[in-house]
């Protein structure tokens, strides 16, 4: 019994694998790339260099076969004749371009197959008698070929010109040696133009000034017992510059000279007063609101006035509101401050200290507010 069930076993596992071996067959023959395939005939016009049997073949991109072989066409000495077998159902029309398209600058040619009238015939597919498609006669040109037709061109544009190159040659040296003789005549023509073009390179630098914080405070003067952000304060268009300004009696501010601030007047006196503070023996207490400082209040100031009173004895006057605004958001404190400052002059230096004095005095009655408040 075993012995005649050995045989069972080794009869079922030769019969598995002819079976096997008759379905990779089929499946090779109909999926596997042995299928039948359409048969067309190429003729090309020109030298196919780098094109060989086994080339891909593309329609619109997609691979739908290859090149099975290449021969001299006896009828033409210049052309080649292609054969090449594609999947049965490509849509070869009668109107259907041919080329040889590289992948990439230097990659192997293919047989490039692109589109066709829907309204023109298919070829018929044959065996014996295979459709003939003509490429285009630019086709066969690879990019060897084309660069060294540039070049000849090029070559024969240089030869028929030569005594024009030569002369214009000479002339750039000429005139090169020309401009290296008067290169100091160059420069001095080239600052004029500036000079006289005003060019912003030569424009006279602005005197820049800045703003001092009070120093001196009361020594009973006591620490707020709260933390506290400055924010940036608001202010008109009119007083959101660097500029120094005037302010006549109806309240219309011009520019003063040509001296700025250092920074934006918001900016700059959101500074000078944390420096205030700071001065006052309170750092701690007291931080900008882009630190992001975890602050029980916040200290909001809208700018209204800092500018010099023209007229005929000027002034500094100085003039902002402030307020402590809760971290709920609730205002638990406001009050106006203002100040003022004689003006020795109208130039930027007694403007400057005008504008000074003026702030010290309304940044060190804000200090002591705020320290009372908080």
């Amino acid at each position: 019994m075993e012995v005649r069930a050995r045989y069972i076993l080794v009869g079922l596992f030769a019969f598995a694998a002819i079976a096997a071996g008759f379905g990779f067959v089929y499946w090779l023959n109909n999926n596997g790339g042995i299928a039948k395939r359409a048969v067309y005939r190429i003729r090309f016009e020109g030298p196919t260099s780098g094109l060989q049997a086994g080339a891909g073949v593309q329609f619109n991109g997609v691979r739908v076969g290859e090149v099975t072989s290449l021969q001299l066409d006896p009828a033409n000495p210049k052309g080649v004749l292609a054969t090449i077998a594609v999947a049965r159902g490509t849509p070869l029309r009668a109107d259907t371009k041919v080329g040889v398209d590289f992948r990439g600058l230097m990659g192997s040619p293919a047989v490039s197959l692109r589109g066709g009238a829907p309204t023109s015939p298919l070829l018929p597919v044959s065996e014996t008698d295979p459709a003939l498609l003509v490429a285009d006669p630019a086709a066969s040109e690879d990019l060897t070929q084309t660069a060294r037709q540039a070049l000849q061109r090029l070559d024969k544009l240089l030869g028929d010109n030569s005594d024009a190159v030569k002369s214009t040659m000479d002339n750039l040296k000429t005139f090169s040696e020309a401009l290296g003789r008067n290169s100091d005549r160059v420069d001095s023509i080239m600052a004029g133009l500036e000079r006289m073009t005003a060019a912003p390179g030569a424009e006279k630098a602005k005197p820049v000034y800045d703003l001092t914080a009070p120093s001196a405070f009361p020594s009973s003067l006591r620490a707020p017992r709260a933390q506290i952000s400055v924010a940036e304060p608001s202010a008109i268009n009119a007083l959101d510059t660097q500029r120094m300004l005037g302010r006549s009696k109806d309240g219309v501010f011009s520019v003063l000279g040509d001296a700025q601030w250092s920074d934006t007047l918001p900016k700059l006196i959101q500074e000078k007063i944390i420096q205030s503070f700071d001065n006052a023996g309170f750092p701690a207490a007291v931080g900008a609101s882009v630190e992001r400082v975890t602050a029980a209040y916040q200290l909001v100031i809208d700018l209204r006035n800092f500018a010099i009173a023209t007229g005929a004895a000027p002034s500094a006057d100085v003039e902002f509101s402030a307020k402590l605004v809760s971290d709920g958001g609730k205002v638990v404190a406001t009050q106006l401050f203002k100040a003022s400052a004689p003006a020795s002059g109208t130039d930027a230096p007694a403007i400057a200290a005008a504008l000074n004095a003026a702030f010290a005095k309304a940044a060190a009655d804000l200090v002591g507010w705020v320290a009372r408040a908080a």
